[in-house]
């Protein structure tokens, strides 16, 4: 399979299992607060990829070590903690469509931070995309009462996070393997979330909570796949493409999401579907190539 199918295939499956994460993440919630799913989800899956990359790990410098731990802290760290406090105001679909702007993110910080040249279509799509993601708070706030739409600040964090670590993989890291990038990044978040899986109380509370133990198994399905096995194919994109297609996983994402959440009872209004499409079609100008005049 040559390396054109193969980062098509790479984006498709992670925007399936991305895209499930979700509800995944809005169903853990119902036996687990926001710090012991932000944790335990790092956990589960820096413990996992500690067994099947641990041999990755020997051939990292110093310098590595250096970008790894940034890009560890602003992907494998805050993301967990950040989303699962976003979803105790949010709907699974509402959130994962301000996730869509991790490509917008990804090309602001590309051009301030590390130099990427700029069309004047792609400066048109980020202000586009901005303006989406700020359409579609102000209309959450204004005609969707239940939800808390500041909390979308969160997930704004996140995307930014996860922009600066694209930018730093792509230049600083390209020499080492998905798996060693991926297994380092929750080596540095592991002990950190350790020691908040231990303050949050969850080892005195598992024995006896019912709902707990039954959120259990979407947690780990959450961590297994949705962030160990899918970020190491996400990194393997990063390698195969630019930063702005990999970070493009998110056109799909909330298509997946939606569709999640609508199964599951949520209601999705004209006002954030329309603010939705704003975002995706910012994306799509920045993501747009110039066709060749003959």
């Amino acid at each position: 399979m040559n390396e054109y199918n193969r980062k098509w295939i790479y984006l498709i499956i992670l925007s399936l299992v991305w895209g499930s994460s979700f509800i995944l993440i809005k169903r853990a919630l119902l036996g687990f607060t926001a710090l012991q799913l932000g944790s335990l989800r790092i956990v589960f899956a820096s413990t996992f990829l500690f067994v099947v990359g641990y041999r990755s790990l020997r051939i990292l410098t110093l310098r590595d070590w250096k970008w790894i731990f940034m890009a560890g802290l602003l992907s494998s760290f805050f993301p967990p903690f950040l989303f699962a406090l976003a979803q105790t105001q949010l709907d699974s679909g509402v959130t994962s469509i301000f996730n869509s702007v991790v490509p917008l993110f990804t090309t602001i910080v590309g051009i301030a931070l590390f130099g990427v040249v700029i069309t004047k279509r792609q400066i048109a799509g980020v202000l586009i995309g901005l303006f989406g993601t700020l359409a579609l708070i102000l209309a959450g706030m204004e005609f969707d009462l239940n939800q808390n739409y500041w909390y979308s600040v969160f997930i704004l964090l996140s995307a930014l996070g996860y922009a600066l670590n694209i930018n730093i993989i792509k230049k600083h890291l390209p020499h080492l393997s998905p798996l060693a990038v991926t297994t380092g990044s929750f080596a540095v978040a592991f002990v950190p979330a350790l020691a908040i899986v231990f303050y949050s109380g969850f080892f005195n509370e598992i024995i006896s909570d019912v709902q707990m133990q039954n959120s259990l198994w979407y947690l780990l399905a959450l961590a297994l796949l949705g962030t160990a096995i899918a970020n190491i194919y996400f990194n393997k994109l990063i390698h195969l493409s630019s930063p702005v297609f990999a970070a493009s996983v998110t056109y799909i994402i909330p298509i997946v999401a939606v569709l999640w959440g609508v199964w599951d009872g949520e209601t999705i209004n004209l006002y954030q579907l329309i603010g939705g499409a704003i975002i995706l079609f910012g994306v799509y100008l920045v993501n747009r190539k110039k066709r060749p005049l003959y």
